[in-house]
């Protein structure tokens, strides 16, 4: 249905520009050909013809288009606010009525001062907000779905390389924009309605996943904006493009293989990429509330709820290895030590994907190898290798997925092995011990990933003091 819809708009559209470009006196045919249409369309409106350059920027595009397009009407008198909607919404309606229509005639350059003085139209002061808000809405909402877009930090699980309270731009460009997958959405609104609630999207119409062509590759270890991917799943069942957004540094590429082994990662075998940034948690045992609770707060240490008692002396706290060494050297510390899962442990709060039910216990301290998928792919499906691909291929490759006595079915085919279609990618929160991420539901697909944070443009520390609120320091800083 879509498709049909699709082709009806597209040649209904083209039908009614060729019948406006001969009432213009210019040659039907000149309406259909791209690039050069817009070409005769820039001289039937009078701007520019060089102006058909800014067709092949994203974004000034759109602008210079609809520049072009509603000017043409304006040409043959149709600039009440009504027609111009109508001429953007349902073009292949109107504009091969406008065509037939003998009263509809071509009046002149329509982007000219000698047109606005032959043909006066004064705008009402509600048509022109109406204009204002529209323009406004449509830049804003562009800018933000292929340019850039703000976000801020909720939680600590990036601490310290990111703060909570910090704000960030997030580049649509630099791993290329996705076309809206749900483009019919209230404009600035996520997925929720404000204040009132509810679903902020209408599924109605829906696209198939595409990425516009962007500056790079997603590289090992980019700090990276992606659709959380459990989202699919109950309660929320939302589309990709609608789920929360959640940022991760990127420790594991298409085809990479990646393991933990005592907290410490491996990438292809290698020790992955270690910042001074990371964090990952301590106990520490003192007297009774032998620890200033004050100075913690004021050194950003974050106390782990799991494990901290002050009443018994005891704390959890996640930090980085210069303030362990610090803090190891307090004299009211009896007790030091880097919290650590070993391999093997259950611990249900702790136990990692894919949640073996016979097989090995990988926990967020100790996993792998795992191997992340790649459009191309093919793995071999085995007791270890069925529940770690499971989700991929059912959830976000959209097969069906059994397991018999006799072997796996896929979309009720009997089979040994599956082709991936997408990229797969291993995301890992910088807080090893407070972070809920790729150790959490596995792999993040390609379709899900949103933009590169760039950097931090304003941080609002909620604990400061009245004139410490704004970490000065933080502003216009580079994400790494």
């Amino acid at each position: 249905m879509w498709y049909i819809f699709l082709a009806i708009f597209i040649l209904g559209s083209l039908y009614g520009l060729f019948l406006l470009y001969k009432k213009a006196g210019k040659q039907g045919w000149e309406a259909i050909v791209p690039i050069y249409g817009q070409y005769v369309m820039a001289q039937l409106v009078g701007r520019p013809t060089w102006w058909i350059v800014w067709l092949f920027v994203p974004i000034v595009n759109v602008f210079v288009f609809y520049d072009f397009y509603l000017n043409f009407i304006k040409a043959f008198g149709k600039r009440r606010f009504w027609e111009n909607a109508a001429a953007v919404l349902v073009p292949f309606i109107v504009l091969p009525i406008w065509g037939h229509d003998q009263k509809v005639k071509y009046l002149g350059l329509a982007a000219t001062e000698e047109f606005k003085l032959a043909h006066p139209y004064t705008k009402s002061v509600g048509r022109e907000w109406a204009d204002a808000i529209i323009f406004a809405t449509v830049a804003a909402t562009l800018i933000r779905g292929f340019l850039i877009e703000a976000y801020m930090i909720p939680t600590g699980s990036m601490e310290r390389s990111l703060l909570v309270g910090d704000f960030l731009f997030v580049s649509k460009l630099n791993y290329g924009p996705r076309v809206p997958m749900t483009p019919i959405a209230f404009p600035f609104a996520h997925h929720t309605m404000p204040i009132t609630g509810g679903k902020a999207y209408s599924e109605s119409v829906k696209v198939p996943y595409k990425r516009l062509p962007g500056f790079q590759k997603i590289k090992r270890n980019d700090v990276v904006v992606f659709n959380y991917p459990m989202e699919a799943d109950a309660p929320y069942n939302r589309p990709i493009d609608k789920r929360e957004n959640y940022i991760k540094r990127c420790v594991g590429l298409p085809g990479d293989v990646v393991s933990m082994e005592r907290t410490r990662l491996f990438v292809n075998g290698e020790p992955a990429y270690v910042d001074e940034d990371f964090q990952t948690n301590y106990l520490v045992r003192t007297e009774p509330n032998g620890l200033n609770l004050q100075r913690l707060l004021d050194m950003r240490i974050e106390l782990d709820p799991w494990y901290t008692n002050p009443v018994r002396g005891v704390y959890g706290m996640h930090m980085t290895e210069e303030e362990a060494s610090e803090v190891r050297n307090w004299t009211s510390i009896q007790e030091f030590k880097e919290v650590i899962y070993e391999p093997g442990d259950a611990d249900p709060n702790f136990v990692a994907f894919p949640f073996y039910k016979n097989g090995p216990v990988w926990n967020y301290d100790n996993f792998g190898p795992i191997e992340i998928p790649s459009a191309g792919w093919t793995v071999e499906l085995d007791s270890l290798t069925a529940p770690l691909y499971e989700r991929a291929i059912t959830v976000y490759e959209g097969n069906t997925f059994e397991t018999k006595q006799d072997g796996y079915y896929i979309n009720g085919k009997k089979t040994s092995s599956y082709t991936f279609q997408m990229n797969y990618y291993w995301m890992m929160g910088d807080n090893r011990h407070n972070s809920l991420d790729s150790r959490g539901w596995g792999f993040v697909p390609e379709d899900h990933i949103v933009g590169k944070a760039l950097f931090t443009w304003m941080s609002w520390d909620e604990n400061g003091s009245f004139l410490s609120k704004i970490r000065w320091n933080r502003i216009f800083r580079g994400i790494h």
